[in-house]
């Protein structure tokens, strides 16, 4: 088990980020501050300006940052009275409502402590050194003492971690990267704050290389690269939120979802299919609608009954054990589908695939007995192992998703249940000697969950994997299962989504690859490239008899040059291009050339079906 603020490169980002809230402080006079953080790759700072600022103002802010940094001024750490505290702070407004909120116990009631990162940066805000201050802070201790830091003349709420002096931040190797609007402790009723971003590195080397990501990061942008690529559109017509799979994208999703079914198929899982609605009932039974209700769209009056939309599967896989008398032998029932659900987001919140309005979750619901928990947990994790490898992934995060002991209310059940569902989950993770991160408050409302994060190919982490342990659920429906005694018991429901949901996993898949698919996903495997008119007709004899063999391919007859087919065939990332003109023609051969542009040379015909079946079948990741 891992603290989730062991980041060795935290009190380096934490200095930089004052450094900069002093340095914006001096080139924008009259600025009031909110809270400035250490996050992943680097740190914030929440600013109401006296005027907008952009990043044109980076440069100058930058060089007073060197500036101070040069001073070597060093991090003093005191307590202040709440009085002086006020006084001290008294022409900053943020600063003087978290003061308050410290001194009445009040702080974190609103909230701020839901996501990992949140977490810190309110931690740095109310003077509180990491995320179990925050969850004290939860707690409503009032205290009449801040933590406070101070370097030069820059002073704040604050706990550290700092480095020792200014100049331990190396001047060459930070960057400010970007502006973005925030609203003050994350709430849309509070005033709409300025937050610039930066980054800040041990030496000028991993300052140039996290840069270069960046600049990759961009060139693999998912939303860039499915319009280039004709995967997916947004329409404004249509609606935010809400993608279109193009021909392209939609055999990737198909083929993606063919995979996980024969997956899932080989592991005992029995698929159904249910409607994208149902009565308002369901989800007040399940006790979505009073605890996730402001992520459900609103009912539907239909014949003088109340429907929803399904924001989940829950409910109607509980209908479908609920179906039928079941035994303590017939489980564990897994019950799987592919099903598309919708979520009240806003619009601020939406990012192409990644969030979106209406998803298809790869989703499954496995009733067991209370002494099967651990075994299945276990096969649903060794499954959604096994299929990341096969997609490229080998890098991965483990967060076990605990309730906040302190706020026992906006969950479901009782300590015993929930002892025994969190036992569960850490027991089977160190039975496989996982390493994991436990992320108080972060569970759903009705059980715990193991939540994973894969890293792609330039280390970015996603968050795509829940698996949970619910006893909540069956109860609320009043499920059951008849024992080896002939009594009636309450069967636990172990939720699970590896992939979460095709859009979101979807987009990750094109930013990973680069939008450069391996050959058993690739929407067009090959494409044909005649030289001239007259070898169009073999190009298609070709094309024929590879589809024959199953695989997706296209003849490229435009009157172009062949080296102008080839550029275009690689800008769509298409793996192979086979050029046939006259030799290819009378040898019944093909040209093979890479979209790397590496060129294979002539083979026969059956030679490269030989190739890239092999490839196919294996779902291999490289080219041959």
């Amino acid at each position: 088990m891992a603290n989730n603020n062991d980041d060795p490169l935290r009190p380096l980002r934490h200095s930089a980020a004052h450094i900069m809230a002093e340095a914006v402080m001096d080139i924008f006079p009259g600025t009031k501050f909110g809270i400035g953080p250490a996050i992943e790759n680097g740190f914030y700072y929440d600013f109401l300006l006296p005027r907008p600022a952009t990043p044109e103002d980076f440069p100058a802010i930058e060089n007073r940052m060197r500036e101070i940094m040069r001073g070597k001024f060093k991090f003093d750490h005191s307590t202040q009275s709440v009085a002086e505290a006020r006084e001290n702070f008294r022409d900053q407004p943020f600063k003087l409502e978290l003061i308050e909120a410290i001194a009445k116990g009040e702080l974190g009631l609103h909230g701020e402590g839901s996501d990992p990162l949140a977490v810190a940066g309110m931690a740095d805000a109310a003077g509180m050194a990491d995320a179990a201050s925050m969850a004290d802070a939860a707690g409503k201790r009032a205290t009449d003492q801040v933590s406070i830091y101070q370097h030069d003349t820059f002073t704040d709420l604050c706990a550290g971690p700092h480095v020792h002096n200014t100049a331990e931040v190396p001047a060459d190797a930070f960057k400010l990267l970007s502006i973005a609007g925030a609203y003050w402790r994350g709430s849309e009723k509070n005033p709409q704050l300025t937050r610039i971003y930066g980054t800040a590195w041990q030496s000028k080397k991993e300052l140039d290389e996290y840069l270069w990501k960046l600049e990759e990061a961009k060139k693999r942008d998912h939303r860039k690269l499915g319009k280039e690529l004709e995967l997916f559109i947004v329409s404004d017509e249509v609606g935010s939120g809400l993608p279109i799979w193009l021909p392209k994208g939609a055999v990737a999703r198909r083929i993606l979802e063919n995979y996980i079914i024969e997956n899932q198929v080989a592991r005992g899982y029995q698929h159904v299919y249910s409607p994208h609605m149902g009565k308002k009932q369901l989800w007040i039974t399940s006790g979505h609608w009073d605890l996730y209700g402001d992520k459900m769209y609103a009912p539907m009056d239909i014949d003088g009954v109340d429907y929803l939309v399904k924001p989940m599967n829950c409910p109607m896989h509980m209908m479908v054990y609920k179906n039928a008398l079941r035994s303590y032998k017939d489980l564990p029932i897994r019950i799987a589908e592919n099903a598309t659900v919708y979520r009240r987001e806003s619009s601020g919140e939406l990012a192409g695939l990644l969030r979106v309005r209406g998803f298809t979750q790869d989703d499954a619901h496995i009733f067991v007995r209370p002494d099967q928990i651990q075994e299945e947990f276990l096969n649903v994790l060794d499954q959604t192992m096994e299929q990341f490898h096969t997609l490229g992934f080998s890098d991965f995060e483990a967060w076990v998703s605990v309730r906040d002991p302190k706020n026992k209310t906006k969950y479901l059940g009782d300590d015993e249940t929930w002892t025994n569902a969190e036992d569960a989950i850490k027991a089977a993770l160190d039975s496989r000697d996982m390493e994991y991160i436990v992320a108080e408050g972060e569970a759903k409302f009705y059980g715990p969950a193991l939540d994973i994060m894969i890293k792609d190919a330039l280390g970015r982490k996603w968050q795509c994997t829940t698996i949970q342990v619910d006893f909540q659920l069956p109860r609320r429906f009043e499920l059951e299962y008849i024992d080896a005694e002939g009594k009636p018991q309450t069967p636990v429901v172990v939720h699970r989504a590896p992939l979460g949901s095709m859009e979101r996993f979807f987009g990750v898949l094109i930013e990973h690859y680069g939008g450069a698919f391996p050959l058993w996903l690739a929407p067009v495997q090959a494409k044909i490239i005649p030289i001239a008119d007259r070898h169009v007709e073999y190009a298609r004899q070709v094309e024929k008899k590879l589809q024959a063999q199953g695989f997706r391919v296209e003849v490229d007859a435009r009157n172009e040059r062949m080296n102008a087919k080839i550029r275009d065939a690689q800008l769509m990332k298409i793996p192979y291009m086979l050029v046939v003109g006259d030799k290819e023609a009378d040898a019944g051969a093909v040209s093979v050339r890479l979209r790397t542009n590496k060129d294979l040379k002539a083979m026969p015909l059956e030679d490269f079906v030989a190739m890239a079946k092999r490839l196919v079948e294996s779902r291999g990741m490289e080219l041959e």
